[in-house]
């Protein structure tokens, strides 16, 4: 239950640390009363809060490796835009906290939101003994939609915009409630901020009032938004350390890096963020783009050249690196390694590199004696309670669902160790991949985008931050202008796959080149009033270096099963379901904004990308099932929503816009005859 600045406070100045950020996986399936001990009053959900599910169950078991392979000095938690993954992030946060003992910090946004669940969701991080919060402002306020909005059941409930339109409001309230207890952190922006109140230029200097506004009301440290140009960081650095103000002299600042887990991952995250790639950077990407684990490698060196950089520069403070890890481990575990950011493990009895045993109380290369800093060749007393493994264990009957139930051993278990004990560089090697392990734990190392395997904690549009159009309002107009009609909707669909839009509101970058073979047959749905928002056709073992539809290791082939993915109208989807369960080779997923959900299977798995590598097993990237649909579909009637309140409430706009998610259906049909062309 430490805060962050009391974790660094102990540190040398000349020391290094990390930390990591996570956010919770989108999918769920199994639901399991929670051990927390106030009713969970947040909108939308009751005391009942998502279980065992396989994506939180991979992350934990991810987060068990990295936290005792790589040893961050705290992890942080991520919070959905307006709430909206406000149950996941704190079930989240309390496996961080609570089983793993990671010294954990929530994010917490303030604006478009019930203005309940500000206090609701402070009141369950001081419940679960969380000390620290990032506070962050989210989407810019759109207050007349939630005071109004009646289709959501939200009005009444508060408008959370009433009291919150900036983070150093946040800051403030947190203060004001609850004094010193959490340690507070905020934002900054090495390259300015952009957004709809100021989109016109990033400017630091336009940024900087209001960063000096948010560190006087109380923030604790800074974390910054990531970045890939050094230069401008250490510019932006040396002119908070010197500003006349003195609100920066000593205060805490972590740049924020993202491990480069695939091209397009790169230019997607940096096109959101408005983060500036140097061209040499850029060059020496798009020398090996064709070529996935040649990308990964490159960005190894990248990010750890970046590392190495920052820690040249001088500062007042210990150096810390945030790194936004995306829910994947391999490529930070190499970069965290490669740079020598890990903290040693604690001398043993023996004198063995191994950590069944720890000093009582440590703190990066150091142990506090006392209170006070010692080197880690400073021998002391270990204890045989703290952070061993196996734990010493009470043997009960039945299984409990306490929090503490890792220190718990059922009776047909006593006496046998809970778990195989590795050392910290097994574990760490596990991370990087190495061996059998390696390979199983990093399965999912392909990023593999939302049509991913739903049982990877990076599923999904791997960014964390919940559903949101990802344009400021005065964008999303100039985009999309007032649609008042469904052939007007037509237009906009027709409009981004003929090139003449950037965007939609369920994907905010261009079309892949190979939607341009399948072009026409997409148009002819659209004019249907059929609206296509994913789609592939057939590949049958293309060479993995091919540049439309190649994928992974250049030494392979690649594969495609034809699908489509569309919105259609309620009264269309009867009459086309009935025709697709004529066809034995065709398998749908079908739901809608009520909660109903049809399928030719619902057990079915259906890979529909996959490749063959030499002296690799075979890899799956796409797989299509039913809890990745149910996740997507939640999502996708979601961003319905979103676009809807870019208008006034009881706009002709809106009112469209709100009854075609009432009414319609969004419908993925897969063909599996992948060597017939033209099939689907």
């Amino acid at each position: 239950m430490e805060k962050i600045t009391d974790k660094i406070a102990t540190l040398p100045k000349d020391a290094n640390y990390f930390s990591l950020e996570f956010f919770p996986p989108k999918t769920q399936q199994v639901r399991q009363q929670s051990s927390l001990s106030l009713p969970c009053r947040l909108k939308g959900v009751d005391a009942w809060l998502t279980r065992r599910d396989q994506g939180f169950s991979n992350l934990q078991a991810r987060l068990e490796r990295m936290s005792r392979g790589l040893r961050p000095l705290f992890v942080t938690v991520t919070w959905g835009a307006g709430g909206s993954t406000a149950t996941k992030s704190l079930e989240l946060a309390e496996i961080c906290q609570r089983q793993l003992g990671l010294t954990t910090c929530l994010h917490l946004t303030c604006t478009n939101m019930s203005r309940s669940l500000v206090d609701d969701a402070l009141q369950q991080a001081k419940a679960l003994g969380i000390r620290n919060i990032l506070a962050l402002r989210g989407d810019p306020p759109r207050s007349e939609e939630y005071r109004e909005r009646d289709d959501d059941g939200m009005k009444g409930e508060g408008d959370s915009n009433e009291e919150f339109t900036w983070a150093v409001d946040l800051v403030r309230y947190i203060r004001k409630q609850y004094g010193d207890h959490f340690c507070i952190g905020v934002a900054a922006y090495p390259e300015g901020h952009s957004d709809q109140s100021h989109p016109e230029t990033q400017d630091t200097s336009h940024d900087l009032p209001y960063l000096i506004e948010k560190t006087k009301a109380g923030a604790d440290f800074i974390m910054t938004q990531l970045f890939f140009d050094v230069k401008a960081y250490e510019e932006y650095e040396a002119m908070l350390r010197n500003h006349e103000s003195g609100a920066f002299n000593d205060i805490a600042i972590i740049p924020g890096l993202m491990p480069i887990q695939s091209y397009q991952i790169l230019r997607r995250t940096t096109k959101l963020s408005h983060a500036k790639l140097p061209p040499d950077l850029l060059a020496r990407l798009d020398a090996v783009k064709g070529d996935d684990e040649a990308v990964k490698r490159v960005g190894v060196e990248i990010v750890s050249e970046m590392v190495e950089d920052i820690k040249m520069t001088t500062t007042r403070t210990p150096r810390g690196f945030h790194f936004y890890t995306l829910n994947l481990e391999k490529a930070v575990a190499h970069v965290i390694e490669r740079c020598q950011l890990i903290p040693p493990s604690s001398p043993t009895m023996n004198g063995s590199d191994d950590d069944d045993t720890i000093a009582v109380e440590e703190t990066g290369d150091y142990l506090l004696v006392d209170g006070v800093a010692k080197p880690k060749d400073h021998r002391r007393r270990m204890s045989s309670a703290n952070n061993s493994n196996p734990r010493n264990r009470v043997v009960v009957e039945r299984p409990s669902t306490s929090s503490q139930a890792s220190f718990e051993a059922p009776e047909d278990e006593a006496g046998v160790p809970k778990d195989k004990i590795n050392s910290r560089a097994n574990t760490l090697a596990i991370s990087e991949g190495e061996g059998s392990l390696g390979r199983e734990a990093t399965w999912d190392d392909f990023p593999n985008g939302r049509w991913g395997d739903a049982r990877s904690p990076a599923f999904g549009e791997i960014d964390g931050y919940g559903v949101s159009l990802h344009v400021s309002i005065a964008q999303a107009i100039k985009l999309w202008d007032h649609p008042t009609t469904t052939a007007d909707i037509s237009s906009i669909f027709c409009r981004h796959l003929n090139g003449e839009l950037e965007a939609i509101p369920w994907s905010e970058e261009g079309l892949n080149p190979e939607t341009n073979i399948i072009r026409n047959e997409l148009i002819k749905l659209i004019e249907k009033g059929w609206w296509t928002v994913a789609s592939q056709p057939a590949v049958n073992g293309v060479r993995s270096s091919d540049p439309v539809f190649g994928w992974g290791p250049r030494n392979g082939f690649v594969f495609q099963k034809p699908f489509v993915e569309l919105f259609l109208p309620s009264a269309d989807w009867e009459k086309l379901q009935r025709k697709l369960a004529d066809h034995e080779e065709v398998s749908y997923f079908a739901g809608n904004a009520a909660g109903d959900f049809a399928a030719s299977d619902e057990e079915s798995v259906n890979p529909v990308t996959w490749g063959s590598f030499a002296g690799k097993e075979i890899i799956t990237p796409t797989i299509i099932e039913s809890v990745s649909f149910l996740a997507w579909r939640d999502e996708a009637f979601s961003t319905w929503s979103e676009w809807q309140r870019v208008y006034p409430p009881h706009s002709h706009t809106a009112r469209l816009l709100g009854g075609i998610k009432r009414d319609y259906w969004l419908v993925n049909i897969i063909h599996h005859s992948f060597v017939e062309p033209g099939a689907l």
